[in-house]
């Protein structure tokens, strides 16, 4: 057993180099910088008390340092996931309670589980099963949803928790005359602050002054007295080691919940870790040993407080920008959470909750991808549709049914795709040995009592009725004029036991109708089967030929001992199997 594979820290940490050390310092110090106020920001997003983001900001980090396989990604709290957790748990317990704290920390076992058990058993590639556009759809949605939810801290009352869009911005207009003003004008100075910093790239992070600002002002001015709604009491000290309670009752309610950040989580991490490597050639970024670094991240996440976490778009794209070359960056980021929440949890008793909202809103706005919904329009209508479809589920049904309307779209197209793959008749390019597609070139030579078909796809039990259907439907258009059908199987890259009964039957068919059948174009593995299956003895030996005009030319050769007339005398057209 090769260590290494399995515990990729041992890759980099023995030939780790003095040099590498100043921009691991730096990065490590401003991705620590930035994940004090999101990781504060996005416990509250997702339900949970402030601390508990700084809790998530520790373990995870260490751990994926030791088995992950990207240098740069940078792993913690994340704004999609912390929705993902205030939806799930949200439904089982109310936020704020006690039980709704021990839920949180189980989901994050539960996915570390998920997520260690899919790495070990190797199913990083189910996670294809969800397609781009869906995660596109439901992530631009769910940004909205996000960035909704924090008006509540941006307006400085409260609005019932949903998860409809709509419902939010209802209530906001219905109590929009009770507005908090000093924390609408505390929130969008913050807003304008992140923003500003981020475009002029300013060395200290937006999110950090915005929370300096917030609490300099709230604490100057007194304005917790006026009714803006602080943090509070921070509590001092590192997270205690506790083994979060089996309840099969609650673990069986969180399931989907789990299983779903389990592969939005994934997906989130493997997408930017794969898009920083290609800056990188002294690495490669693996999929299953990525699923095993963020499993135990959580797992031991899960032992010290921490709720959910994975890899982050923005923090890692900082990481990667700072000079991180190894994980040693984010064991940097995790030792300054340690020495805050030792040493400067009471700085944050008046940061107002506005603050935090602001650095959310922000953080979301890049999620909302309009660029590809413009691309799709133009290059594929129908991934548009699904994107839209998955888009608009989610802000009107709720995070978790448009996540299952997703699912379902993703395994819907794939079966469609797979089930009715693309089949071209083709014709001969006047003058030459070739056939395409007569729906896509002109001018191509067609004979009434020929049939040249290609199957673009495996023949295999999922398709095989729609390729009979196919050709029979093709057949009953050239009616009792057709003599001759050939296969190109250039594009048939596989055939199972399905395909070729199939085959066998669409023979008979064909024979019972005196119709011949010859076939083209087979690939060796595939030609390996139709001989040892016995099929080339129904087809015929010398029915199986390399080229379609070699199958045209020994058709009209039997049929016509003249053709020579017709045929193109060149190497390209000899008979074969004459």
């Amino acid at each position: 057993m090769n260590l290494k594979s399995y515990i990729p820290i041992l890759n980099w940490l023995p030939s780790y180099k003095k040099a590498y050390f100043k921009g691991d310092l730096i990065a490590g110090l401003t991705v620590g910088v930035m994940l004090i106020p999101q990781g504060m920001a996005y416990a509250m997003l997702a339900g949970l008390p402030p601390i508990y983001g700084m809790y998530a900001s520790i373990i995870p980090l260490i751990l994926y340092a030791i088995f992950g396989t990207s240098r740069q990604l940078a792993v913690g709290p994340v704004a999609m996931v912390s929705l993902l957790v205030a939806a799930g748990v949200g439904a089982i317990a109310a936020q704020g309670t006690e039980q709704y704290i021990v839920l949180a920390i189980l989901l994050a076992l539960m996915v570390g589980l998920i997520q260690l058990l899919m790495g070990v058993f190797k199913l990083g590639f189910l996670v294809n099963f969800l397609s781009h556009p869906v995660i596109s759809g439901f992530t631009s949605a769910a940004a909205l949803i996000i960035g909704f939810s924090q008006l509540k801290h941006l307006l400085g009352f409260d609005i019932p928790r949903s998860n409809h869009i709509h419902e939010i911005i209802g209530n906001a207009i219905t109590n929009i005359s009770v507005t908090n003003i000093p924390t609408l004008l505390i929130g969008v100075f913050a807003i304008a602050m992140i923003l500003i910093v981020k475009k002029i790239k300013f060395p200290v992070p937006g999110p950090l002054l915005a929370v300096v600002f917030g609490v300099l002002v709230v604490w100057g001015f007194g304005l917790y007295e006026n009714g803006v709604k602080i943090v509070g009491d921070v509590p001092q000290g590192l997270p205690a080691f506790s083994f979060p309670g089996f309840d099969f009752e609650n673990m069986k309610a969180l399931l989907p919940i789990a299983l779903t950040i389990s592969f939005i989580g994934f997906m989130e991490s493997i997408a930017v870790a794969k898009a920083i490597q290609k800056k990188h050639n002294n690495y490669k970024v693996e999929p299953n040993q990525e699923l095993i670094g963020l499993g135990i991240a959580n797992i031991g996440g899960a032992l010290f407080q921490a709720f959910p976490t994975t890899g982050g778009f923005s923090r890692t794209a900082v990481n990667d920008q700072n000079g991180a070359k190894t994980g040693l960056a984010s064991i940097i980021s995790a030792a300054l959470i340690v020495l805050t929440l030792l040493f400067l949890t009471p700085l944050f008793y008046y940061l107002p909750k506005a603050i935090l909202a602001s650095v959310i809103m922000v953080a979301v706005v890049g999620l909302i991808d309009i660029r590809e919904a413009k691309y799709l329009w133009k290059s594929d209508r129908s991934d548009f549709w699904m994107l839209a479809a998955t888009f608009i589920g989610t802000l009107v049904l709720g995070i978790e049914e448009g996540i299952l309307i997703g699912v379902v779209l993703s395994m819907g197209v794939l079966i469609y795709r797979t089930t009715t793959p693309h089949i071209a008749i083709l014709g001969k390019i006047p003058g030459k040995p070739d056939y395409r597609n007569i729906k896509r070139f002109d001018d191509l030579e067609q004979r009434e009592e020929v049939l040249i078909v290609r199957f673009d796809a495996r023949l295999y039990f999922a398709n095989v009725n729609f390729f009979k259907d196919s050709i029979e439907r093709e057949t009953q258009k050239r009616g009792d004029v057709l003599k001759l059908v050939v296969l190109d199987a250039d594009s048939i890259n596989h055939i199972d036991s399905s395909g070729l009964h199939g085959l066998q039957e669409l023979i008979a068919s064909l024979k019972s109708q005196n119709i011949q059948f010859y076939i083209a174009g087979l690939k060796g593995p595939v030609r390996d089967i139709i001989y040892r299956s016995g099929l080339s003895s129904a087809i015929g030996e010398d029915r199986i030929f390399f080229r379609i005009q070699h199958a045209i030319d020994y058709f009209y050769k039997k049929e016509n001992p003249d053709y020579k007339k017709y045929a193109l005398q060149t190497d390209e057209t000899k008979i074969v199997n004459q």
